[in-house]
């Protein structure tokens, strides 16, 4: 039986919750926006927010963000984990960004002068660039040459898996961030952590995911999140497996659909063969009869021809 990691990973659930959604101590959460979006200030207070949203119409789609707080400066910053494929997932982020985007102008009774910036943040720990190396995206909205046209709106994309670095090569705080978010649960214990591991905002985070010193409400909270994770991924592999079904029997019945056509366009093709070729010795015969001197009337009696046709016999 495999032993348990001395510390639970980033990336689930639990360690996304108890590190960036911790409200009662949030050091770790400002300094990890801080290096996503290079503020020189530092973020010196968060507040969060419900993370449910309600469709603006009645029709409306509603939903629930990951994390959504706001500095206090007034501007929004959405969290999201996406541990899985997810087909679309820059649309998600817009559609996200744009509900957040128009509760600001519907609270500024649509003036949009000085409307407060909104981040989009999504760590991935499968790629959706895949034409890309890059594995920080930073982008806002920009004209044919590249020129921004307008910043208050920021989708931040890190796509985990393609960061290589070594632990000697690790600089930046947002190295550091992405560094210890991918390989933490590597480490069999606090000896091999890397220096940088020792700075306040990174070891209070590590801290919290150590498996040995979790206190029984936490270590209960862990279990709920892992039965929830099994049981996502039991559904995921449920509804793959259903849609697999339904696509074999509707592949099955196109497939059928498409013979029955084929063998209708066949039948259809013979008939319109065999009629012509029938008409054909009708009207041989017709002429035989004719030419013996047969009336019009009798010929079309015996052949089943009109009386026109037989008229215009040659």
């Amino acid at each position: 039986m495999r032993k348990p990691s001395t510390f639970i990973s980033f990336l689930s659930d639990y360690g996304f919750k108890v590190t960036f959604g911790d409200e009662s101590d949030t050091l770790f959460l400002r300094k990890s926006l801080q290096a996503l979006i290079g503020m020189e200030a530092p973020v010196q207070q968060v507040t969060f927010l419900s993370n449910e949203f309600v469709g603006l119409t009645k029709e409306g789609r509603s939903g629930l963000y990951d994390l959504i707080c706001e500095d206090e400066h007034g501007n929004t910053f959405i969290v999201e984990m996406q541990l899985g494929r997810y087909k679309n997932f820059m649309q998600r982020l817009k559609f996200y960004a744009f509900q957040k985007f128009s509760t600001l102008v519907n609270q500024g009774d649509f003036i949009y002068k000085d409307l407060k910036k909104i981040y989009c943040i999504a760590f991935l720990e499968k790629n959706i660039f895949p034409e890309s190396k890059e594995y920080y995206h930073y982008g806002t909205l920009q004209n044919q040459n590249g020129e921004e046209m307008d910043s208050q709106i920021t989708y931040l994309i890190v796509e985990i898996s393609k960061f290589e670095k070594r632990k000697s090569e690790v600089a930046t705080d947002l190295e550091k961030l992405i560094y210890i978010m991918k390989n933490l649960e590597n480490f069999k214990d606090g000896k091999e952590l890397p220096e940088f591991a020792g700075e306040g905002w990174i070891s209070r985070a590590i801290e919290k995911l150590h498996n040995g010193r979790m206190t029984a409400e936490q270590r209960m909270f862990y279990a709920m999140t892992i039965a929830r994770e099994a049981a996502k991924e039991q559904m995921w592999k449920e509804s793959i497996d259903e849609a697999m079904d339904k696509g074999m029997r509707e592949g099955m019945e196109k497939m059928k659909a498409a013979k029955d056509r084929e063998m209708e366009e066949k039948t259809k093709k013979a008939e319109k063969k065999a009629a012509k070729k029938a008409k054909k010795k009708t009207l041989k015969m017709a002429k035989k009869l004719k030419a013996r001197g047969m009336s019009d009337t009798e010929i079309a009696e015996i052949t089943e021809l009109t009386i026109e046709e037989v008229e215009n016999l040659d």
